[in-house]
């Protein structure tokens, strides 16, 4: 059995045709990278949504990120705010009697 290693120039697929070199991945520190962070949903649909948009900046490269992140913490800012804006239930009444 011969195991001589061949030349890629006589290398030849089924329909005889030379393979096309591939290029070597070249890793560049600065190219747009997912991290990876998962994102757990929280039941609030319009924060859900914000935390998803997060996932716009792993395709971004880094001068990109601030914009995602201003997004998302303008969003959050104004649900919170809504938050506090909303009437909720009337307070106890008061045990004591406020009388000077």
């Amino acid at each position: 059995m011969n195991h001589e290693v061949e030349d890629v120039e006589d290398v030849k697929d089924r329909a005889g045709r030379t393979p096309e070199p591939v290029a070597a991945a070249v890793y560049d520190p600065a190219a747009p990278a997912p991290l990876g962070v998962e994102r757990t949903a929280t039941g609030h649909g319009g924060v859900d949504a914000l935390l998803e948009r997060l996932g716009d900046a792993d395709h971004l490269p880094a001068d990109g990120h601030i914009e995602v992140y201003e997004d998302v913490h303008r969003g959050l800012r104004e649900a919170l705010t809504a938050l506090d804006a909303r009437p909720g239930p009337p307070a106890p009444p008061s045990p004591y009697d406020n009388r000077s």
